[in-house]
């Protein structure tokens, strides 16, 4: 008998380390692989820099790589777009998606809960070009009646767009992290003689605050990386954007635009990867203060 046991500690030991190592290869693969895109990214960056000053590559904003007198690489127009469309974006989704994540964790029925999750699912699963040709054809005349523009193109679609998109990402974290809020503090609210909704604002969303800011701040990072929807909704000027009215070109939609038909081995080609090794980094940061939150949210709350 106690030669059995031996056996059978012996092979879980062996399945605790193959389970171990399995995630341990995948992990390292993910870290591998982010690696490999920022040594790429960094390697055909570098030559750009020979022909161009990162001062003026950073903080120009004219970006005219065919210019008859001179060419310029200026993203700074291409950067402000970016932010502009993503915090006009943040602007719409974060208090729906609040919202509609507390409305699902402390409002709904159960059944309720049970058809919206799904939707909530569904909606994140939409392709982006399927966004992007309802923003040509039913948001943008609808912005364009509004704002007295001429065909709706501009910052404001993509924005609107743009937070469908993010909805999901912070719906989803957000009612997670609500859920996560322990119990007692519910019940001594209501104890308290607080109702329902005071319980909600003032001590539930508070105390999952770390977590919804995650959620918001992934979001953030859905947003700002989205290429199609804001090529096609936005209306593609590379100039810089002096209202949410007007038409801009976010540096994902410049990189996609020019990337495919750019001489190889050029200057343009060199500066478009600079664009995305900017980009690259933005949204690594971003990701990074997103899961620093995260990961201080749930040692708050691991009790």
């Amino acid at each position: 008998m106690g030669f059995y046991n031996y056996i059978m500690m012996n092979k879980q030991k062996i399945k605790d380390k193959l389970v171990h190592g399995f995630f341990l290869v995948n992990g390292l693969v993910v870290v591998i692989a982010l690696i490999g895109i920022f040594v790429l990214l960094l390697k055909n960056s570098l030559p750009a820099f020979h022909e161009i000053r990162i001062t003026e590559f950073l903080f120009n904003d004219r970006w005219n790589p065919t210019g008859y007198y001179k060419e310029t690489y200026g993203i700074l127009a291409m950067v402000v777009s970016t932010f502009m469309v993503t915090i006009g974006a943040l602007l719409i989704a974060v208090p729906l998606g609040i919202g509609t994540a507390a409305y699902l964790s402390d409002v709904a029925s159960p059944r309720v809960r049970e058809i919206a999750k799904p939707v909530v699912e569904i909606l994140a699963g939409i392709p982006s070009v399927v966004i992007g040709f309802l923003g040509i054809v039913l948001v943008g005349p609808v912005i364009a009646k509004l704002t007295g523009g001429y065909n709706g193109l501009n910052a404001i679609n993509g924005s609107v767009l743009l937070a469908v998109m993010a909805l999901p990402t912070i719906i989803s974290l957000s009612e997670d992290a609500l859920g996560s809020v322990p119990k007692a503090f519910r019940d001594a609210s209501l104890a308290l003689g607080a109702n329902k909704w005071q319980t909600l604002i003032f001590v539930r969303i508070p105390a999952a605050s770390s977590g919804i800011l995650a959620a918001c701040m992934l979001g953030m990072g859905r947003a700002i990386g989205e290429t199609m929807t804001v090529l096609m909704a936005t209306g593609n000027a590379p100039a810089m954007p002096m209202a949410f009215t007007d038409s801009i070109r976010t540096m994902t939609a410049t990189i996609a635009i020019e990337l495919g038909e750019v001489a190889y081995n050029t200057t343009h080609y060199y500066a478009l990867f600079a664009v995305g090794l900017v980009l690259f980094i933005i949204t690594f940061i971003i990701n990074m203060i997103a899961d620093m939150v995260l990961e201080n949210y749930k040692k708050k709350t691991s009790y």
